[in-house]
């Protein structure tokens, strides 16, 4: 029933045992104050079979500050190894602790915290905007919220029964086979992911069958507001992309549990099958996390100079292209891998082109902003300081586009 589980896979670790045995008793309080003030009925009914989605989203958000908090935990555990280590020393981690942790930080802060925040913001938000009562599918949105919560599951029982991958956050073969981690890490890794991808799919339909069939009567497309605009080409590629990260997965489960060779030589297999396969996900992944962001920039921008967003058409067709472009673009994550001039050359163009309609966002905010009566408020301080770090770091990769320059600088 436990597969490849044993009471093997309890571990011994001190600090392992030290942070299970903190969490137990931290949840065991919780458990407690639940009890003693007679919440579980409130809790039940209010919350956790409740299809409002308000709620959801509220949820959301708590699943994800609280995964946060392990995520944070994982850097600093990362960043105690490495100063302790300096100088020849072992550090406080041994080897497969740290990379079982350097995997679990990456997938926990993409999945499990950057992920839910977006969900949950559009859960809140997505509906009071444009004036329905609830999403499309008020069940499938809880499924997809509990869908969720499994997955986190799975993440955190292996910090205490078994072990994570020790592969990286994108698992990539040979080293996620059965030959080089022939444990139950990659097992977790791959479940949580299916589990939570799958939740995350069924949530993309729902948000996109909810904007296009239940917005108020006399709201046209082009009369919604940016940041629904911006979740629902977030939704169309959740759609399009989840799917692939799911084969993408199924074919190394395959490869480790019947034996296959997708992504390996033997048989006719090939890790770069693997590696474009996840980065065709992985990317629009990227937009995924960042659209929903911009429409939030772009209504704090709007309200806080109190004037309407300079060039709304504008700011929606550059949504529409990045949604395009971010399934152009995958293969300039790996340059240096060996595809050859010409599709480098191609996926190098795509890259710059896709900086433009991005481009159009920042002037299109800085227009906003001009000849505004602007109020420098916390939210237009972070608005601030996220337009500049973003410009910055889109003019180097503008930079790195280019596949020369990629071939001396990549690490």
């Amino acid at each position: 029933m436990l597969g490849k589980l044993t009471f093997a896979d309890i571990p011994h670790d001190p600090i392992i045992i030290t942070t299970l045995i903190g969490a137990g008793i931290g949840g065991l309080l919780v458990l407690a104050l639940i009890t003693k003030f007679k919440l579980w009925g409130y809790l039940w009914k209010e919350w956790f079979t409740s299809v409002d989605h308000k709620k959801i989203g509220v949820m959301y958000l708590i699943v994800a500050f609280v995964m946060l908090l392990r995520g944070f935990a994982d850097a600093i555990m990362m960043r105690v190894q490495q100063a302790m280590a300096a100088g020849g020393n072992e550090g406080i981690l041994p080897p497969h602790h740290y990379d079982q942790i350097f995997t679990a930080h990456g997938v926990i802060m993409i999945f499990f915290v950057a992920m839910p925040l977006i969900t949950g913001l559009m859960n809140v938000v997505v509906p009071l905007q444009i004036g329905a009562r609830d999403v499309a599918f008020p069940f499938v949105n809880s499924l997809s919220f509990w869908l969720f919560v499994a997955g986190a599951g799975l993440v955190m029982i292996s910090l205490g029964v078994g072990e994570f991958a020790q592969t990286g956050w994108l698992a990539f073969p040979p080293l996620s086979g059965k030959e080089y981690s022939p444990g139950v890490g990659v097992d977790y890794y791959i479940w949580g992911l299916q589990v939570a991808g799958l939740g995350t799919t069924l949530s993309g339909i729902n948000f996109f069958i909810t904007i296009l069939k239940m917005r108020t009567p006399g709201m046209k497309l082009m009369q919604m507001p940016i940041f629904t605009w911006t979740a629902l080409v977030t939704n169309v590629l959740i759609i399009a992309a989840f799917p692939v990260l799911t084969i993408t997965l199924v074919l190394l489960t395959l490869d480790r549990y019947l034996g296959t060779h997708f992504f390996t030589n033997d048989g006719g297999g090939n890790a770069m099958l693997y590696i474009n396969l996840i980065w065709i996900w992985g990317h629009p992944e990227v937009y995924i996390l960042v659209l929903p962001a911009f429409g939030v920039f772009s209504e704090v921008i709007a309200t806080f100079s109190r004037k309407a967003l300079f060039g709304y058409k504008g700011m929606v067709y550059a949504t529409a292209c990045i949604g395009v472009l971010s399934f152009l673009v995958w293969l300039h994550h790996f340059f240096t891998m060996g595809s050859g001039a010409n599709v480098n050359a191609f996926f190098g163009i795509t890259t710059m082109i896709i900086s433009i309609p991005t481009g159009v966002k920042i002037f299109n905010w800085l227009f906003t902003m001009f000849r505004g009566r602007v109020q420098f408020t916390t939210p237009v301080l972070w608005t601030i300081g996220f337009m500049v770090t973003f410009t910055i770091g889109g003019m180097t990769g503008v930079m790195l586009a280019i596949p020369a320059i990629d071939f001396v600088l990549h690490n």
